[in-house]
């Protein structure tokens, strides 16, 4: 029998963690705090190069790209609709190893569950965290409300950006911050657009922020990042019934250019998700004990950068492996750390600073028109690391560095 390592959320993180941990000979178990029902699947993302390579580690990657489809770029436009920039994706095969892929977070999240129930991982609904007690050398006992119980070797808090599990383990971290920004969308069917499908389209409207893309049939994904200056709670967003809140959406987007409006009058209202945009500041420490955090619980980032899926895979792929090969608990968690850290927390710095160009200003749009192929360029340089970041599964992971260098996967 393996070790025992319970994981606390079922989302991308803690599914592909409990599949890797599974491979390296561990025994994982998941335990979400909803029922099966109530799994919010979300709406859509682009998997970047360097999650679709995660799960093609997992053998995963040929039923997502049956279900997702390529974008071939990113073109920007301003308020005007005059073409400002562009990006250009078809060769991230070759520059990468792999194509990002534009999914619904809910195909995501239907190929990854169910390799978890073919390959006989425990899943438990319905358990909401409640309490932790370390058991010395021994382990963790996870205790959820009910009275129920779980215990050990390992707990893992892949529970995202509100975590419990950070919570209780580091009662001092910081919680998440406002981007200043909330976030909706939705999908519509246009045939109209079928011109447009190949990159997504990203306009920087006179009031907010959007952004589509079109698959060949027609269907259009698209989305809004709307300026608000206080964060709203998301019982204040629910309580704005779907008409007025499209018919909000349309009066913000007056004005942009076509096919902004067209996009938002064709989708039914009740199907327009909102939220409000949130990341992480900096931690300090990631684990304590036992107990470590991964993916949005440890370095939650916004949209702005279309990582957070991908660097949450490569989270569960490298605690596994650390775990796997790294003698002692407390050095495995503490490398897992290490080789993470900097990486995300300059992705997560990046997406603020993307998002931040999305609040429409007079002058700064202006200045933003004249530089934005500069921007691109920038970040056309900056993608080598970020896309092409793989990680070697067969490779052992390197005991933990005396001097303070930073371990590379």
């Amino acid at each position: 029998m393996g070790r025992k390592v319970l994981i606390i959320g079922s989302g991308f993180a803690g599914t592909a963690l409990a599949l890797f941990l599974k491979r390296a000979g561990f025994d994982p178990e998941i335990y979400e705090a909803r029922s099966a029902l109530e799994v919010d699947t979300g709406a859509f993302l682009y998997l970047a190069p360097n999650g679709v390579k995660v799960l093609k580690e997992l053998g995963l990657d040929r039923s997502l790209e049956q279900d997702g489809f390529p974008a071939t770029g990113m073109v920007f436009y301003n308020q005007k609709g005059r073409r400002i920039g562009e990006l250009d994706n078809r060769r991230d095969q070759e520059r990468y190893g792999a194509r990002g892929q534009v999914l619904k977070r809910e195909q995501i999240f239907r190929v990854l569950q169910g390799e978890v129930a073919r390959q006989g991982i425990p899943v438990h609904y319905g358990r909401r965290l409640e309490g932790l007690e370390v058991l010395g050398q021994e382990g963790v006992v996870a205790r959820f409300a009910g009275g129920t119980s779980a215990e050990g070797e390992v707990l893992v808090g892949a529970d995202g950006i509100n975590s419990r599990v950070r919570r209780i383990i580091l009662p001092q971290s910081p919680g998440p911050r406002y981007t200043g920004l909330v976030d909706t969308g939705g999908f519509t069917f246009l045939p109209s657009l079928r011109t447009h499908s190949g990159p997504q389209h990203m306009i920087f409207g006179h009031k907010a922020f959007f952004g589509y893309v079109v698959r060949p049939s027609g269907e259009v994904y698209w989305f809004s990042n709307v300026p608000w200056a206080r964060e709203p709670t998301r019982e204040e967003l629910k309580a704005i019934a779907p008409a007025a809140w499209k018919q909000r959406l349309l009066e913000l987007h007056a004005g942009d250019p076509a096919p902004v409006v067209e996009i938002i009058r064709s989708t039914e209202a009740e199907g327009l998700g909102k939220w409000p945009l949130r990341d992480m500041p900096p931690m300090t420490a990631w684990h304590k004990g036992p107990v470590c955090l991964i993916g949005d619980a440890a370095h939650a980032t916004s949209p702005s950068a279309g990582q957070g899926a991908s660097l949450a895979l490569e989270d569960a792929a490298v605690l596994a492996k650390c775990l796997r090969d790294i003698r002692g608990l407390e050095p495995a968690l503490a490398t897992f750390q290490r080789l993470r850290k900097g990486r995300v927390e300059q992705i997560v710095r990046q997406a603020r600073r993307n998002g931040d160009l999305k609040i429409p200003h007079p002058v700064m749009g202006r200045l933003r028109d004249l530089l934005m192929p500069v921007f691109l360029r920038a970040a056309e340089r900056a993608a080598q690391p970020v896309y092409g970041y793989t990680v070697d599964w067969e490779a052992p992971t390197p005991a933990p560095a005396v001097d303070g260098a930073e371990l590379r996967v």
